[in-house]
């Protein structure tokens, strides 16, 4: 039963994460169809970051929902590839999303907001990453877990901008208030779930030889 119900949240994170990265390889294109308003300006003065960021983001997602069924048995081999991309991808577009919040035109408090999110998703990612070299299964487990759920603020970023449009929100307000809550929430989640399972490790991925996830 819980097999299944492991399965049923994989499979709908797996659709949501494919749809947000539908909709954003546009920015991956020379000339974007219908940019959103607020990346106009990002695409005319850094056009290559917001390339590394988006590519990031969506390689990362459609990575990183699939790590925790393919630690064992005979994907783990799998696991540990794609672990090493989904590492990299993250890196890339956290550094690339930190620039971006820096030199947003939506404001001081978006600009904390989502770059706070770029400096906690890097942390997050590089300390599930040393624990794997360290050997350390079930460390690198819990801190990967973090890591996802703030790749996954991509899709709750979108859910949240939906939302706030159907309700009639003033956009500018709701833009500063959802640049924290499409990544906080995610992360307490992740925390408050991590608190109540006890976390067993069957054994190494493949070894503490000092690999990448």
């Amino acid at each position: 039963m819980r097999a299944v119900a492991k399965r049923t949240c994989v499979g709908l994170l797996a659709v949501m994460a494919s749809a947000v990265a539908l909709l954003s390889v546009r920015y991956l294109l020379p000339d974007p169809l219908l940019p959103a308003p607020l990346m106009v300006s990002h695409l005319a003065r850094w056009p290559w970051v917001v390339m590394v960021h988006v590519g990031g983001g969506v390689t990362a997602l459609m990575l990183g929902v699939f790590q925790p069924v393919t630690r064992k048995g005979a994907r783990r081999k799998w696991h540990r590839l794609a672990g090493r991309v989904y590492v990299l991808a993250c890196l890339c577009s956290a550094v690339a999303g930190l620039w971006l919040a820096l030199t947003t035109s939506a404001g001081p408090v978006a600009s904390l907001g989502f770059g706070g999110l770029a400096v906690v998703w890097l942390f997050t990612t590089t300390m599930g990453w040393l624990r794997v070299v360290r050997g350390d299964l079930i460390g690198h487990r819990r801190w990967m877990i973090r890591s996802l759920s703030l790749t996954l603020a991509a899709v709750t970023l979108r859910i949240m901008i939906m939302a706030a449009a159907i309700s009639g929100l003033p956009f500018e307000d709701a833009y500063r208030a959802i640049s924290f809550l499409c990544w906080v929430p995610n992360l307490l989640i992740a925390e408050l779930w991590l608190r109540s399972v006890r976390t067993q490790e069957a054994g190494p991925v493949g070894g503490s030889d000092g690999v990448s996830p």
